[in-house]
Parts: structure tokens; sequence; C-alpha cells
């Protein structure tokens, strides 16, 4: 007798796209990791609550341990044909008490894929700086103490952003098929604090590599603290060495904000 997964999948089910927040702290990544707590794993746990014996859901992208989402898109399919608004206060009930919440649902079309559909991917990353220590915000903003520079790293980011051999940037046990990819934007704006400032570095592109972003805020930070030059960036792109890279970043300020697709599945 087929099992209650294949039974499942036999026949055309409801897709949604799930628009998903969580906190990275508590979690290995998004991606599900035998005895290792996930947000996949969490999400599914949900999912399993309202139907027993679902295929796997599928993620935009599958972010490292620690790292957080604001706008996280993946997609499930059901056995039910269920209202969106139901479905994802129903998740939200059973995710509780886990840092995950579904900010919105949306029935798609079965050719949708949260990742092979993705035209875009958006992160910000967060870093606060001032001699103090985060205490509301530990694990959400990578803390720098010492005084940093904003137009320098202004101007080392030019010379990351087209496409370009990012194999400096890209972490050993990156699986991408190549390293070759297109930066959009790289936008760096400092925010006065009473105490400080908060740098906040924005990026786009179609896609990146296993720890492109922290490497190039890590590297970015260096420039800023006066250690490296800007043209030293560019030098270091160029070499296509990842022993040329900086520090890599902690995961605390890293954040996915919004995935693009050629129709954005929840309407805004």
């Amino acid at each position: 007798m087929p099992s209650a997964r294949g039974r499942a999948t036999s026949r055309a089910m409801p897709r949604y796209a799930l628009k998903i927040e969580y906190d990275g702290r508590p979690f290995c990544g998004w991606q599900a990791q035998a005895g290792l707590p996930s947000v996949q794993d969490a999400i599914e746990a949900a999912l399993a609550r309202l139907e027993p014996g679902l295929p796997r859901i599928a993620a935009a992208g599958r972010t490292d341990t620690g790292v957080h989402a604001k706008g996280q898109v993946a997609h499930c399919v059901m056995v039910r044909d269920w209202d969106p608004f139901r479905l994802s206060e129903a998740l939200n009930h059973h995710l509780r008490p886990a840092p995950v919440a579904i900010l919105a649902c949306a029935r798609v079309g079965d050719d949708f894929h949260a990742r092979f559909s993705a035209q875009e991917r958006r992160y910000l990353f967060r870093l606060l700086n001032r001699r103090a220590p985060p205490a509301l915000e530990a694990g959400r903003v990578w803390h720098i103490r010492h005084p940093l520079e904003l137009a320098p790293m202004q101007e080392a980011a030019g010379h990351l952003v087209g496409r370009h051999d990012f194999t400096t940037f890209r972490a050993s046990q990156c699986q991408a098929a190549s390293p070759v990819k297109t930066l959009n934007a790289l936008e760096i704006e400092a925010l006065a604090l009473p105490e400080g400032q908060e740098i906040r570095f924005h990026l786009r592109a179609r896609s990146f590599l296993h720890n492109q972003v922290r490497s190039l805020v890590g590297t970015l930070e260096r420039v800023g603290a006066g250690a490296w030059a800007p043209e030293d960036v560019k030098a270091a792109l160029e070499a296509r060495n990842r022993a040329a890279c900086g520090p890599v970043s902690p995961p605390d300020g890293l954040y996915l904000t919004k995935v693009g697709y050629p129709s954005d599945p929840f309407g805004v």
C-alpha cells in the first residue's frame, strides 16, 4: 500500500507561497539537518499538525545558522483547499513558541517554485558601531566598538557592484556551479544614534554564493576601520583567491529581507 506521502503526491495539490519572518538564533539555519533545529523543520512540524504526510517545503534561500529573515519565501502543497488567511493563522498557532511567523500566505500556480522562480534576493546587514554592547539587540546586530568611516566603505563597495568572479568572497564549501555572480547593488548608509551609529549594508542580486554577503561585509568593515584602503578591496576581488578575503562577519546582523518574482505572489 502506498505511504501517506505517496498518496498525497499522486494527484495535483493546491500550492501556497508563504512569506516568513524568523529569528535565526535558535536554529542551525533554514535547511533541515538531522538532529539539529532548523526553520524548515519548525514549519514542516506545524504543517504536519494540519495535514500529515505532506511533501517537504522549499525556500528561496537557505540561510545559515544565526541568520534572520524578514521576507523569506517558501512554498508548500496541501491536500485540502485552504483559504490562505486561515492557513497562515493555523500555521502561526502551531509554530508557537518558536520565533517563526508566517506574515502572508497566497495560493499560487503549480509552476511557482520559491527558489527557482525567484529573480532577485535582497539582504540587509546591520552593524552597531558604539562602545557599549547591545543589551536589547544582542544577536541581531554585529557590534563593533572602534570607529568606522562611511565614505571609504562606500567607495570600496563600488568596486564590487556588477558582474564579477567572486571566488575571493565565496566559502570553500560553496556548492554553486560558478563563482561568477552579478551584484546589482551594495549600498551603505549610516544612521546616527545618541551613543554611536548603526551602519546598514543593503545588497541585491539574483542569487548569492555561500557566505558571500558576510565575506563582503567583513572585508568592508576593515576599510571603514582604516586597516584596508578601498583599492585593496578591488585587488582582493581580482585575486580570485579565498585567502585574499578579509574577516568574515558573524551572522548576527544579517537578514533576508525580500525575494522578487516576476509577479509578486502576495500582491504588494
